[in-house]
């Protein structure tokens, strides 16, 4: 009796998020997403690839044609240099197409809209940021929002158990 094997297909697709800013997406409307470089200094690369990040409270501030990362914090690693003060909440430059800036910078001015960080991720070895154009959601807005997602599950889960 000859023996079938079964061989798993694994998935090609490695997962090269850092990190994902849940909270953006509960608290605003992304309307758009824009993919931007980060410079970054040789400890915040080390503490990155050990995952040691928070984007929740990030935003991007966008000022003489520029735009900037505030409110990440990178957790410096106990193993980092003696001689580098490293700075946590270090403001960083984010590198961006002239013609997406533009379209940023346009896009803000109009009342109600911001520019949120929505994840960080490896890009061959080049860390990369999703910033997002947004417009804020008031408290029944996440409500229905909330509901909505509920809802959803609860019809997965009707739809599993009828065709059981």
């Amino acid at each position: 009796m000859a023996k079938s094997k079964t061989t798993r297909v694994k998935s090609k697709t490695v997962d090269t998020t850092i990190i994902a800013n849940k909270r953006a997406r509960h608290d605003y409307y992304i309307e758009d997403t824009f993919e931007a470089g980060v410079a970054l200094l040789g400890w915040e690369v080390k503490s990155l690839r050990m995952k040691k990040v928070q984007l929740t409270d990030s935003y991007v501030l966008l000022k003489d044609g520029e735009a900037f990362l505030l409110g990440c914090h990178v957790t410096p690693l106990n193993t980092a240099n003696t001689h580098v003060i490293a700075d946590p909440d270090r403001t960083k430059k984010l590198l961006l197409k002239t013609k997406e800036l533009a379209k940023l910078i346009a896009a803000v001015q109009q009342k109600g809209h911001t520019c949120v960080a929505t994840k960080m991720y490896w890009k061959g070895h080049l860390v990369k940021v999703q910033i997002a154009l947004a417009k804020g959601k008031q408290d029944h807005d996440k409500r229905a929002a909330k509901k909505d997602q509920e809802w959803a599950v609860d019809k997965q889960r009707i739809v599993r158990h009828a065709h059981r």
